[in-house]
């Protein structure tokens, strides 16, 4: 009988946050050996990772536990990248090896894999809390920390304007790595895709955003986990969060209109994130790699200066289609 859901964890230099989230795993598995698999994927770490994974083999002896190291560090991408491609149960959970998950969660996320046999993706709701500060940490369009306000849990739902609906109130929920269950095959296409996605921080949003198009989707009321902000490594090197915000945002908005979404709802996304990237974030990237921080913002400028005047030309013609200005106002716009 093939396995229903994969839960993985790719993980590096960091084997005491993985040991305790093995635990947490072989406690709240119970009941569901026959319905998962284990995958664990080294980075190439250089500490005793290998001893805990193979210490939690022998202890889960009773559930199929694969490991896999890599031949050196390929980057946290490419190794997210390597769990979902080497999956071969219909679903996939890739999960953080530092993330807070509720006991609760795998019979919850069993449950509705069995009971929805169609289902493309599933989003668990979560909680942020600051590390530094233990304060609680949410979107600002967001009330209450709970970052995604949709309750979508009957997954009857159009799985394209629930996805489009979270992606717009929150980029971090949509790439928040242990939030996120995926169906296997529809995963790997939207990989097969966009073959060049292991070199975009964001792609983990296109990835949802292909699956969500593609069937139905599941977005939960309750929080099953805890977001821990402000320790991601794009957070502490302004390089990556250049990137993050003045190119791969872009990147994935364009990809998901390739995937089916409509050109107005990706314009809509390209002009809200022209106004929430951070200039300081810029400012900083230029003051140490002044070429490489304008070959970034230069193209992202332009995109985001054509969407504003295709919005622009597009609203003058459907006021003077509807009556509500002389069309002599637009013919400038005309070709």
């Amino acid at each position: 009988m093939h396995k229903l859901l994969t839960i993985a964890i790719p993980t590096y230099n960091r084997a005491e946050l993985l040991d305790k989230q093995l635990a947490w795993l072989a406690q709240a598995i119970k009941g569901f050996e026959d319905d998962c698999e284990i995958l664990v994927s080294d980075n190439y770490s250089t500490d005793n990772t290998q001893e805990v994974i193979q210490k939690w083999q022998a202890i889960l002896s009773n559930i199929t536990f694969n490991s896999n190291k890599n031949y050196q560090n390929l980057g946290v991408v490419r190794n997210i990248m390597y769990c979902l491609n080497y999956t071969t149960t219909k679903y996939v959970w890739t999960i953080g090896d530092d993330d807070p998950i509720q006991d609760r969660a795998i019979p919850y996320v069993i449950s509705k894999l069995r009971q929805h046999e169609d289902l493309s993706l599933l989003f668990l709701n979560f909680s942020g809390w600051n590390k530094i500060t233990g304060e609680p940490v949410h979107p600002p369009r967001i009330v209450g920390n709970r970052w995604f306000d949709v309750d979508s849990e009957d997954g009857d739902g159009d799985g394209k304007a629930i996805f489009e609906h979270c992606f717009s109130k929150s980029v971090g929920a949509v790439i928040f790595l242990t939030a996120t269950i995926y169906r296997t095959d529809l995963v790997k296409c939207a990989l097969q895709n966009w073959q060049d996605a292991e070199n975009n921080w964001i792609s983990l949003a296109y990835l949802a955003g292909y699956c969500a198009a593609n069937g139905r989707v599941i977005v939960t009321k309750e929080t099953y986990l805890e977001c821990i902000v402000g320790v991601s490594y794009w957070q502490k090197e302004p390089k990556s969060a250049l990137l993050m915000q003045y190119k791969h945002i872009p990147e994935v908005i364009l990809k998901l209109e390739q995937s089916g979404y409509s050109k107005q709802f990706c314009r809509r996304m390209l002009l809200q994130n022209g106004k929430e990237v951070n200039l300081k974030v810029f400012l900083g990237a230029l003051r140490r790699w002044p070429m490489s921080a304008i070959k970034t913002v230069v193209p992202f400028l332009a995109l985001v200066g054509l969407c504003a005047f295709d919005v622009m030309v597009s609203k003058e013609f459907t006021l003077a289609e509807s009556g509500e200005i002389p069309t002599q106002e637009v013919q400038s716009y005309k070709p």
